[in-house]
């Protein structure tokens, strides 16, 4: 991590306070992040809303389905939308938002995303808990100069996604959840039927373009992980028909009702395990 980043952080850290006003003495344990075509989520909680274009040394979302906004209410602090490698983005702006929240305070992390089907037995539709991840973007956020105060030089990932969060969820909500390990690529194309059958080879369930980053930095600052996919397609060559961001996002807001279910369970279940109302 570089100085220069450090500082960032904290100017982050003090514009937000500023505009959470006295919500930032209180908030949540959870952080969530929200992935493409599933920030609907944030509508249906209450709380203080910051626009990323507020906050000292936020960029702004690019991509459809990535509102651009940070919410805190009495359950979780919601970050709706994401940085990408594929915007032109540096890792450092891609990992702000979590460093930002485990400023804030939180000390759980889950991180949601759309994701393509790698494996033929997944389904556009279907929720899938992440319980580890391929990187094969390349690149790494904590590459550079060690910040020593913030954590480890050497994160261990060998637990990413956490066993017991995803126990928890599955137990609660009743009904099947998948999982799966997703497979991360820089994009912005989607992977050719080759990627895709290399993948598959390799142990990757779904694909999709974010995610990996946030979780080397949740780990490296010492944050617990739930990871949660939406299978919002199936992966190149698998149907004989090309693909599109739209149908993602289509997606997305198909299941949305679902999704939000899905999240409000972990919830009220984290919140009930952990004694707070």
């Amino acid at each position: 991590m570089r100085e220069d980043f450090e500082r960032r952080m904290y100017e982050a850290d003090e514009s937000a306070r500023q505009l959470l006003g006295p919500v930032s003495r209180e908030i949540p344990p959870v952080g969530i992040v929200l992935g493409s075509g599933l920030g609907e989520f944030v509508d249906r909680v209450d709380g203080i809303i910051v626009p990323y274009s507020e906050i000292k040394g936020f960029p702004v979302p690019t991509v459809v389905g990535h509102r651009g906004l940070l919410k805190v209410g009495r359950q979780a602090a919601i970050l709706a939308g994401r940085f990408h490698a594929y915007e032109g983005r540096s890792m450092d702006e891609i990992v702000l938002p979590v460093f930002l929240l485990a400023q804030l305070g939180i000390t759980h992390l889950v991180v949601t995303n759309a994701a393509g089907a790698v494996n033929t037995a997944y389904n556009p539709g279907d929720l899938t808990l992440v319980k580890d991840h391929i990187n094969l973007t390349g690149r790494n956020p904590l590459i550079g100069p060690h910040i020593e105060s913030l954590g480890p030089r050497f994160p261990d990932m060998s637990e990413a996604y956490d066993r017991d969060l995803r126990l928890s969820v599955k137990e609660a909500w009743h009904r099947p959840l998948k999982e799966g390990v997703y497979a991360a690529l820089l994009g912005p194309t989607y992977e050719t039927p080759a990627e895709i059958r290399m993948l598959r080879k390799m142990g990757a369930d779904m694909v999709g373009m974010s995610t990996v980053p946030e979780v080397i930095a949740a780990r490296y600052l010492g944050l617990k992980v739930l990871g949660i996919s939406c299978i919002t397609n199936m992966a190149a060559g698998i149907l004989d028909q090309p693909l599109s961001h739209e149908e993602v996002v289509e997606t997305g807001r198909r299941v949305a009702s679902e999704f939000a279910d899905l999240l409000h369970c972990f919830l009220e279940t984290f919140h009930q395990a952990s004694g707070n109302p």
